[in-house]
């Protein structure tokens, strides 16, 4: 009877914790495999084993970032071998380029002001692509797409996403520093696409 009321009370421990985090996962699984169906997958067999390792999480601590390491390892060991070929990218092609110097001569005079940095400029290309921002982010090469997801989208520190990847913090910095140069790259090629922003004559 004490261990049914223990693994009863673990249980219940656990769908408080973790629970609530299920869609949040989802949509990382989504960026990650490109799938519904893997995504689906990615998540039960996370759960499985958050809930199995579960006497290994220490009350008090992240319960989000615990679950996304979990979750980030597993699809790094299981699914990783069965996605495609990664995009290659041009690295010269975008090394010195700053999407606050493409854009920033094309912004309609009332957003001027806005135009401070390449923040800025996301932000205010993400007023009007937002749908299509998570289409530019799965064309980032998968390396440096992780690290923006985890850093731009779900906010985590340098050194919680070095945990959660396990690389340094000057690796995480580095991919992010040429994921977003990737990124930007393509959110200005949709903006002019969509006219948003001229084409340079």
């Amino acid at each position: 009877m004490a261990t049914a009321n223990t693994n009863q009370d673990k249980k219940r421990k656990f769908e408080e914790q973790f629970l609530p985090l299920m869609d949040n996962l989802y949509n990382i699984a989504m960026r990650m495999t490109r799938n519904s169906a893997d995504a689906e997958d990615l998540v039960q067999e996370t759960y499985l084993k958050a809930f199995r390792f579960f006497d290994h999480f220490q009350e008090g601590t992240n319960a989000r970032a615990w679950i996304i390491t979990i979750l980030t390892n597993t699809f790094r060991t299981k699914y990783r071998k069965y996605q495609k070929e990664p995009i290659q990218v041009d690295f010269d092609s975008i090394e010195n380029f700053f999407l606050v110097d493409e854009i920033k001569p094309q912004i309609q005079p009332a957003n001027k002001s806005e135009a401070k940095g390449s923040e800025e400029i996301t932000e205010i290309l993400k007023a009007y692509v937002s749908d299509d921002i998570i289409k530019a982010l799965e064309n980032v090469p998968e390396q440096f797409r992780l690290a923006v997801l985890l850093s731009d989208v779900e906010r985590f520190n340098y050194q919680e996403i070095a945990e959660i990847i396990g690389v340094s913090v000057g690796t995480v910095k580095s991919r992010i520093f040429r994921g977003r140069k990737i990124l930007q790259k393509q959110l200005l090629d949709l903006a002019k696409a969509k006219g948003i922003v001229g084409v340079k004559k």
